[in-house]
């Protein structure tokens, strides 16, 4: 095969993650004996581009056991797990990514994966939709269409969109309730808190939290540093957001006001220069930052460095920079997706919702292969009912159901 990766002989260590994960993701499992029957991706090439850990290796098994043929590689330099990724190559899958790639590294990789003729793309972030619409067009027409998994990607397809850019359809996945409402919300807030306890063993209890963003993820980790009995500051540009946030509790104020109060710094926003080079000089000495939006440009790294008169990596995944008056400022995982770069990612129960969408979606793509006209695609609501009605199935619980008189009832829009 023509895979690259770290070391083929990490793979034992990979295959024990991801039967640990395969024994916590029922969802997916009930998904892959439906597609083993099935085959909906018989003779098709899926190009996938996620976050590569376990979670992600069960719904590369899962989409072959539908027929497909897999192209993987990961969607950020930091967040790869070199076990994982020869496990993968071991059970005969093409697997292009290694932990800690540079950015030319990292561009190969995904352009390898898309040389491939792919009909399907899988996306978290949007790197192989973009590689797609500008080096590598004349991939462009073995694409039937897409799923992209994360709000940043979103962002970036929306743009495309709008104007006119984008060449197939995309379904919007990050959208689905089954996935935002969870995924976004307790998967980043415990994965977040996950990465940063276990990169700096220091308690959060006492201490200040600034979350940069109250969306679907800030909302997660405030509400986890809450639990863990934090004081939290929410910075927002969104006034009905900030407005959601003070009645949950929070203070909220603007970033400049925030910096001299934090002990931890968390961006969750999708946009660039939140924690900004003027932010430093104001921050207390040992304040720490990271970050768990998807590109690492939240936290501006690149002028802390600059500014900075002595460097010093202080643990694993942690740098310090001194700054002229005394502080040390201390950075997690490089600016990079703190509960991937730094941990585990999100708890396996969670994805197994999130990868039950993507799977779904993929197949809805090739069942409506031709047919669809949009070029963003909200998940179709039958997708994410069955998912949540099969994880309720799994959770052991049962709802309620419509009488006919109550189906009559609603219907006539009262």
């Amino acid at each position: 095969m023509n895979s690259e990766i770290k070391d083929i002989n990490l793979a034992e260590s990979g295959l024990r993650k991801i039967e640990w994960v395969r024994r916590n993701c029922p969802l997916l499992t009930g998904i892959k004996k439906d597609f083993e029957k099935e085959k909906p991706f018989a003779g098709k090439k899926i190009a996938l581009s996620v976050h590569l850990e376990a979670k992600t290796a069960y719904l590369c098994e899962v989409l072959k056991s539908g027929g497909a043929e897999m192209y993987i590689t990961g969607s950020n330099p930091l967040s790869t797990q070199d076990d994982v990724a020869a496990a993968l190559v071991s059970e005969g899958l093409e697997v292009h990514a290694w932990h800690g790639t540079t950015e030319a590294e990292y561009n190969t990789h995904i352009n390898h994966v898309l040389s491939n003729d792919c009909n399907i793309i899988i996306d978290d972030g949007g790197d192989l939709v973009n590689t797609l619409h500008t080096s590598l067009r004349d991939k462009l027409k073995y694409v039937i269409g897409g799923c992209e998994e994360t709000t940043t990607g979103i962002i970036r397809l929306k743009a495309m969109a709008e104007k006119n850019e984008l060449e197939f359809p995309m379904v919007l996945v990050n959208d689905a309730d089954c996935k935002h409402l969870f995924d976004n919300r307790y998967g980043t807030g415990q994965s977040v808190w996950d990465g940063i306890n276990r990169t700096t063993n220091l308690i959060v209890a006492g201490k200040i939290v600034v979350v940069a963003g109250y969306g679907w993820c800030g909302k997660g980790v405030a509400m986890r540093a809450k639990g863990m009995g934090a004081r939290v500051i929410v910075t927002e540009v969104n006034p009905v957001r900030a407005i959601e946030a003070v009645m949950d509790g929070f203070d909220v104020m603007p970033m400049s006001e925030a910096a001299p109060l934090g002990d931890f710094f968390v961006t969750v926003t999708g946009c660039s220069g939140v924690v900004r080079a003027e932010d430093f000089p104001r921050m207390k000495d040992g304040a720490i930052c990271c970050n768990a939006g998807h590109f690492d440009v939240e936290v501006d790294v690149a002028s802390l460095r600059k500014m900075a008169v002595e460097t010093a990596e202080m643990r694993n995944n942690i740098m310090g920079y001194r700054l002229e008056n005394g502080n040390w400022i201390y950075i997690l995982a490089e600016g990079r997706l703190v509960n991937l770069a730094a941990g585990d990612g999100h708890p396996a129960e969670i994805m197994d919702m999130s990868f039950a969408i993507q799977a779904l979606s993929a197949e809805y793509l090739i069942k409506n292969a031709g047919n669809i006209k949009e070029k963003l695609i909200k998940v179709p609501e039958e997708v994410d009912r069955a998912v949540a009605f099969r994880k309720l199935k799994y959770l052991g619980k049962n709802i309620d159901t419509l009488t006919p008189e109550q189906v009559a009832y609603l219907s006539q829009g009262l």
